[in-house]
């Protein structure tokens, strides 16, 4: 019988006692799994028989939550998502592209979520440039990661929270390729990420705002912060259970730390944009 997964009331963060609320917050994450292969395998294992045998016959059925049991009571990042090394800057994106989930490379799927790691340029080193980016889908895959060929004299490398050298620009990619593959995978599809106005900036992108859930920005995970912008570490911690970025930054642990905080909440989260979307429609009809 499959275990109810508890989502975040918000009533709870408007009590006076917080102690009581975020003790109530961490009993209900130990009932969530922060296993992704126990996830990946339970979900793909799904879709394989929902996939037809005629090509581009696949549509997706309406799924029931997925039951994740038992995981270890403290992770890092290394064991949470070492994925990086999965991720190669070999990898090109139009190789796996309308691949379906039997496909041994990893598929985009409608959910993708994006992390930037960036460098100082200038003199005092506070202007920031595209270092390296990193995608990665709903199954917590890395589809696509690569350093970028800095267009500017880097002046700090940022190593002790980017995690960039000057020995990983030596086999990069030009920005303008970068640019333009980040951009045909994110057309079309739910862009999720942390704080992704800044990684859109540098990117010279933009994203229909419709299509962005920005963990920095969803309210409940706000209240936890005394709603304050919260950082992707303290929400890690608190909602998921997950310590990262103890040291150096890595842009797919990141980004799959976001998809997790996404998919946890989705079901609250796009039916508060639903409401919203109503309210709206119904003021613009008047």
């Amino acid at each position: 019988m499959m275990k109810k997964v508890h989502t975040l009331d918000t009533r709870e963060c408007n009590t006076p006692n917080t102690k009581v609320n975020l003790a109530n917050i961490v009993r209900k994450k130990k009932e969530v799994s922060l296993n992704w292969k126990l996830f990946k395998s339970t979900i793909i294992a799904e879709d394989k028989k929902n996939v037809p045998s005629k090509p581009g016959a696949y549509k997706r059925k309406a799924r029931k939550p997925v039951n994740i049991s038992s995981h270890p009571s403290k992770l890092t990042a290394e064991n949470y998502c070492g994925r990086e090394k999965q991720c190669e800057n070999k990898i090109r994106v139009d190789e796996f592209v309308g691949k379906d989930s039997s496909s041994s490379i990893p598929r985009i799927t409608r959910h993708v979520a994006m992390d930037c790691e960036m460098v100082g340029v200038d003199d005092d080193g506070k202007d920031s440039i595209l270092a390296r980016v990193s995608l990665v889908n709903k199954f917590g895959d890395c589809i696509y990661d690569k350093f970028v060929k800095p267009r500017e004299t880097v002046t700090d490398y940022r190593t002790r929270y980017s995690g960039v050298r000057e020995k990983d620009f030596q086999n990069a990619e030009e920005f303008e390729a970068v640019q333009k593959k980040v951009a045909d995978v994110l057309d079309g599809r739910i862009l999720v990420g942390h704080a992704l106005s800044n990684d859109l900036k540098v990117l010279f992108l933009s994203h229909p705002r419709k299509r962005i859930r920005d963990t920095s920005k969803y309210r409940p995970f706000r209240k936890l912060n005394n709603n304050r912008t919260p950082s992707l570490r303290k929400l890690a911690a608190k909602v998921l259970g997950v310590t990262i970025q103890q040291g150096e930054h890595n842009s797919v642990v990141d980004a799959n730390t976001a998809m997790q905080l996404y998919l946890l909440y989705r079901k609250e989260w796009e039916k508060e944009l639903h409401t919203k979307k109503i309210k709206r429609l119904s003021k613009q009809g008047k």
